[in-house]
């Protein structure tokens, strides 16, 4: 999903580092309720970029022969795709959308009937939807999946045409990588594992390509990770695994270690990954900090890498540096700052209120946990942190002797959407009033 800051600045360009290698402590629980599950969409874009920049790699030798009338050549390799395109998606990381959605529309016109255009103009969707994935909204879904539609069905024209047209194979690819990643945030179980297993022999060529390439091996440890972890996980998704090749966790992590170490196009995509699974799966506090300021430093003006860098200090009850990480996020949001959207600004308040919560301050979280559902009203549907607000001003209520208020909001909580056990909790607490330390709850 990323470029690396290798392609900005260097002593030695990254293009021409290319063409010598290539051309060649105990958390807190609450976070079990709420993973993050980005794993086959940063696959397919980083190849993307992959792809994108190593058409650089063979401008010099290929322009001579006219490679845009060459049907046997990637439009990758074209330089004003290289141009554009890094520019555009450089726009869209730093979340300046509207940016991104012109360069990509022009690329768009530039190569008409070409799925390039229209992937690129998905992307921009995508990433409205990505930092809020978790959250609940929707309203976004059916433009995603029309987008990525329209690129299967140019990818489709192409393969009519010859079936071994790469750019028809991995732009195809890439659409189903990224509607497979929404179907399973959505919960399609049986769609999505039909999209992923699509995807999985453009990775595993990839890889097999130049085992020595750091960058090669990203897909296919991915993959080894989370196919490995996912269903040990989420149960219902074993059955479908008989459909896919064998995994290994193990040599999973040392791929995606060795990515993020060598790499040179898709490293910041190992390093997030490996974040979430040092945040959500393997627990390590050391690993986790590592991944996220590695990412704060390179993409500052990422609004979801900066909540990130204070949802591992609160998952860990760093409470004081994560507070501090919060308050930002909440200013940037009332600044007007790009990216940081109320929900977002949501998610802030709700930790802050969390800490206020388990620091006796009630009156404090009580006011956070207003904010949360304030500024969560931007959508129809609950959000995870709307709900769980909910549910702990319920237990707030609980714990000051107000019962009737408690059971209000205990009603509420039962009415929205169930997401982390919120519901379970909430018919527990109707039933007998909460009467936990509300400084551990």
């Amino acid at each position: 999903m990323y470029l690396l800051p290798g392609l900005l600045s260097s002593s030695e360009s990254p293009m021409s580092k290319l063409r010598r290698r290539t051309c060649a402590t105990t958390p807190s629980t609450e976070g079990d309720r709420f993973r993050l599950r980005r794993t086959r969409s940063g696959v397919i874009v980083g190849f993307f970029i992959l792809a994108l920049v190593c058409g650089e790699t063979v401008l010099a030798q290929s322009t001579s022969k006219g490679i845009r009338n060459d049907p046997s050549s990637s439009v990758l390799n074209d330089p004003i795709l290289v141009e554009e395109g890094r520019a555009g998606l450089m726009a869209l990381y730093d979340m300046r959308f509207e940016e991104a959605d012109s360069i990509f529309s022009r690329i768009e016109s530039q190569f008409a009937g070409h799925p390039v255009g229209p992937f690129l103009k998905a992307l921009v969707i995508w990433w409205r939807i990505l930092p809020v994935l978790e959250m609940g909204p929707t309203t976004d879904d059916d433009l995603f999946y029309n987008a990525m539609e329209s690129v299967i069905r140019l990818s489709d024209e192409l393969l009519d045409a010859n079936e071994n047209n790469f750019d028809a194979m991995f732009f195809k690819g890439a659409a189903l990588g990224f509607r497979g990643r929404l179907r399973s945030n959505r919960q399609e179980w049986l769609a999505a594992a039909l999209d992923g297993r699509a995807t999985l022999d453009y990775i595993f060529k990839i890889a097999d390509a130049d085992t020595t390439n750091a960058d090669f091996q990203f897909g296919r440890g991915v993959y080894d990770y989370f196919a490995s972890v996912i269903p040990e996980r989420y149960p219902i998704v074993k059955p479908m695994m008989v459909f896919f090749p064998n995994a290994d966790k193990k040599r999973g992590l040392k791929n995606l270690a060795f990515t993020a170490e060598k790499g040179h196009f898709i490293q910041t995509e190992a390093v997030y990954f490996l974040l979430q699974i040092y945040l959500s799966y393997d627990r390590d506090y050391d690993g986790a900090r590592k991944h996220v300021e590695w990412l704060r430093t390179q993409h500052p003006q990422n609004a979801l890498f900066h909540v990130l860098d204070g949802r591992v200090f609160a998952t860990w009850s760093r409470w004081d540096r994560a507070v501090e990480v919060f308050r930002e996020v909440i200013d940037l949001h009332e600044r007007g700052a790009t990216g940081y959207n109320r929900l977002i600004a949501s998610q802030a308040h709700y930790f802050i209120g969390r800490f206020d919560m388990l620091s006796g301050r009630l009156e404090e979280a009580i006011i956070q946990f207003d904010r949360v559902i304030d500024l969560s009203k931007v959508i129809a549907a609950a959000t995870y942190f709307n709900l769980f607000a909910t549910l702990r001003r319920g237990m707030i209520y609980d714990t000051r002797g107000e019962r009737e208020s408690a059971i209000r909001e205990y009603e509420r909580v039962l009415d929205m959407k169930d997401r982390g056990g919120a519901h379970e909790r909430a018919k527990r607490y109707r039933k007998a009033p909460y009467a936990g330390a509300i400084g551990s709850s």
